[in-house]
């Protein structure tokens, strides 16, 4: 039930926002006072398009080309080079056997789960985006229904995630046919919502989506997508409000991201401020080496010791769990460090 406390937007002011979003890598730097002295190195006609709402620009610090939430959106040169192996498809999702199959849009490598492309679109085209150079063309539903008819005829799904793009781009009436179309199969229990729009453009949560989800049979997660505590604010903290009001169960996941996020004090300040704003952090990846994100890449050395200092530094609870994507995975790989004390016993062995 929707409370005072729980204030959702009207449905027009997300699309308005999103309308006048930055798409003009020197519109950006122009309106955060970057002068033209700094623009070097910055690709001004990228492949990948700029998008930023102006919301999430808000932000951003005046005047810091360094910003770590400006680095995850401004295009580079730097995303023109080619370097060994990072490739296209490093999930190799666009794979006959390892990744989408039959159905369009459709995604059947997790036990009990399945994965639904729902749109192409997101609000925000962050710069390591694994999906960065994903053939949607090929693999968008182009007609919902078929998805859905393979998804009734295997009863072993029980779980149903919606991912894009990102599927809350889906307008109030479009989410609101697919949350029914899927709360009418029985064997299906729960539904998963993949979405950074309640950081980037937290005006997407509405009166109708917080009312479509507290309804729904199916039990809800919706898991954000928030890298940096700076992206988190009073907006983000009433959209999550609102969600949480709903009894949608909230989780973060986050990219270990070199120059942006690669320090154990930045990581826990998101996990604490996350926790305030109700979300739990889930998941933390490791980069995929995708073509064009090369300068965003950690190795597992450089990880060891930032997630170390994190693991003393926080509760179980508020730990994500460092992982990694392999194609073909039937899940997410732990990517595992024996802590200090381990080490340091077997070195005075």
């Amino acid at each position: 039930m929707i409370t005072p406390k729980h204030n959702p937007w009207h449905p027009n002011d997300w699309q308005s926002e999103l309308k006048h979003a930055f798409r003009q890598p020197i519109a950006l730097l122009e309106y955060l006072n970057i002068a033209d002295t700094a623009v070097n190195g910055i690709d001004l006609q990228p492949d990948f398009a700029l998008l930023v709402p102006r919301g999430y620009a808000q932000r951003i610090e005046r005047g810091n080309i360094q910003d770590p939430l400006l680095r995850q959106v401004l295009s580079l040169q730097s995303e023109n080079e080619q370097t060994p192996g990072f490739v296209v498809d490093p999930l190799q999702e666009d794979d006959a056997e390892l990744g989408y199959g039959q159905t369009p849009g459709l995604l059947h490598k997790y036990q009990g789960r399945v994965l639904m492309i729902t749109t192409p679109a997101c609000a925000i085209n962050c710069r390591y985006c694994f999906r960065r150079h994903f053939p949607y063309t090929d693999h968008k539903p182009k007609d919902q229904h078929l998805a859905l008819q393979a998804i009734a005829k295997d009863t072993s799904i029980r779980e149903v995630i919606l991912s894009g793009g990102d599927p809350l781009l889906m307008n109030d009436a479009g989410m609101t046919q697919l949350v029914r179309d899927i709360d009418a199969l029985d064997h299906v229990k729960r539904i998963r919502i993949h979405s950074r729009l309640p950081i980037v453009l937290p005006e997407r949560v509405t009166a109708d989506l917080v009312s479509l989800l507290e309804n729904a049979r199916c039990k809800i997660t919706l898991v954000i997508h928030s890298n940096h505590p700076n992206e988190l604010n009073e907006t983000t903290a009433r959209a999550l409000g609102c969600l949480r009001g709903a009894g949608v169960t909230l989780l973060n996941q986050s990219v270990l991201l070199k120059g942006i996020n690669d320090d154990a004090h930045t990581l826990t300040t998101l996990s604490e401020l996350l926790f305030d704003q109700g979300v739990l952090p889930y998941y933390l990846h490791m980069p995929d080496k995708v073509m064009g994100t090369a300068h965003f890449y950690l190795d597992d050395l450089e990880a060891q010791p930032i997630y170390e200092a994190m693991r003393e530094q926080l509760p179980g609870y508020l730990l994500p769990r460092l992982v990694r994507e392999l194609p073909g995975g039937i899940a997410k790989s732990p990517v595992n460090f024996e802590p200090k004390q381990a080490l340091n016993f077997q070195a005075s062995v």
